[in-house]
């Protein structure tokens, strides 16, 4: 890349950082009540890309070779038991994805 384009490059980061930080507070300013629709929004969304990602885990599993799936089944379970425990999706997929790796590269070799 040429000092132009890294220039450009930074530039539409920026705007673009920019922009998602505050279009929110422009569409929505603090006077006015939240649509309906965007608060169901924030309600089914995060459970819908946690349903997205668990399919995406387990679409490539074999349960007849290998490791038979043992090791995304045991994370699943951790985030599983996080979750119910803590009601924190950060800590529930944060620590999962950590059993998981550690399980993959030490346990499940």
């Amino acid at each position: 890349m040429t000092q132009v384009q890294m220039l450009i490059t930074i530039a539409m980061c920026v705007i673009g950082t920019m922009l998602t930080r505050f279009l929110p507070f422009m569409v929505f300013p603090s006077g006015k009540p939240v649509p309906k629709y965007v608060q169901y929004l924030g309600k089914a969304l995060p459970g819908a890309a946690l349903g997205l990602l668990v399919i995406y885990c387990f679409k490539g599993v074999d349960i007849l070779s290998g490791s038979h799936g043992l090791p995304e089944l045991i994370s699943l379970a951790v985030i599983t038991a996080l979750h119910l425990w803590r009601r924190n999706m950060l800590l529930s997929v944060g620590a999962g994805t950590a059993a998981y790796m550690m399980l993959v590269n030490f346990v499940f070799k």
